[in-house]
């Protein structure tokens, strides 16, 4: 028995190795390839920062960068307050409460391109019925909204279910409004959740293609600018852009780690 189990726990850490090598071979490569400047991944080069000083000269690739990172912070923002008070409504329904979940959560499982579709003819139909809207930066911030809204409900109604589910109606027999109970009783028990749906919105918003691309209008974001410039030849610098982004979006959840770890403590204190 012994020896099916550590059977077992090798193949499983055999497992665990080859996936993470699988993984954060591509990633370790591009941040190690970020410092030498070469045309390809695995040529030889000078080793320094020409990279990244080609980034901030190239001032398409900037603004593109700058593109992404407004619309993934504000439809981010946006997400996360839509998200979060959806969560509590679905979460306080007395009937329908699972048809609305569904409903609430069909776009996480449903093929991306089917939402990017559909708000592409949106901007179609709004116009045919003399609506002034066009495809853009505010529509484009739109269209990530709708994109990330499910996920944060997704990661705030956990929460949502540890709650004590009297805490509502103490707070309201305490003479607090139900709007004043939600926001000073409800809403602090969620911050964890909150700042996890922000972060899983940011992160989403950033790696998106399929829903920008058709509903970019002129609008360049660094996933489309990758995308025309293959045509032509990637440019070095973009390695240097992909380090860059996944540093930030790794010290984005390591603070939200740090974050959740800091309010558990307060919590049992």
């Amino acid at each position: 028995m012994n020896t099916r189990k550590k059977i077992f726990t090798v193949a499983g850490w055999a497992v665990l190795v080859l996936a993470l090598v699988l993984i954060y071979l591509p990633i370790l490569l591009v941040i190690a390839y970020s410092f030498v400047d070469s045309k390809f991944v695995g040529a030889s080069g000078d080793v320094g920062f020409a990279l990244y000083e080609r980034l901030f000269s190239n001032d398409k690739l900037m603004e593109a960068a700058a593109n992404t990172i407004i619309i993934g912070l504000v439809s981010a923002l946006i997400a996360t307050v839509l998200g979060t008070v959806s969560a509590v409504g679905i979460h306080y329904l007395k009937r329908g409460k699972q048809a609305v979940n569904i409903v609430s959560q069909l776009t996480v499982y449903n093929a991306e391109i089917v939402t990017a579709v559909g708000l592409f003819l949106l901007v179609i139909f709004l116009k045919n019925i003399n609506i002034p809207v066009s495809r853009g930066m505010g529509w484009l911030i739109l269209c990530h909204t709708v994109m990330t809204v499910p996920y944060v409900i997704l990661t705030v109604s956990p929460r949502l279910g540890q709650l004590n589910p009297n805490l509502f109606e103490a707070g309201m027999d305490l003479g607090a409004g139900s709007l004043r109970t939600m926001f000073t009783v409800i809403f602090p028990q969620l911050i964890k959740g909150m700042i996890s749906g922000f972060a899983l919105a940011f992160t989403l918003s950033l790696d998106d293609f399929v829903v920008t691309n058709l509903n970019r209008g002129s609008v360049n974001t660094i996933s489309t600018y990758v995308f025309n410039s293959i045509r032509r030849g990637i440019d070095p610098a973009v390695r240097a852009l992909s380090t860059i982004i996944f540093v930030v979006v790794l010290a984005v959840l390591v603070a939200v780690n740090i974050a959740g770890k800091k309010k558990n403590k307060s919590k049992y204190k």
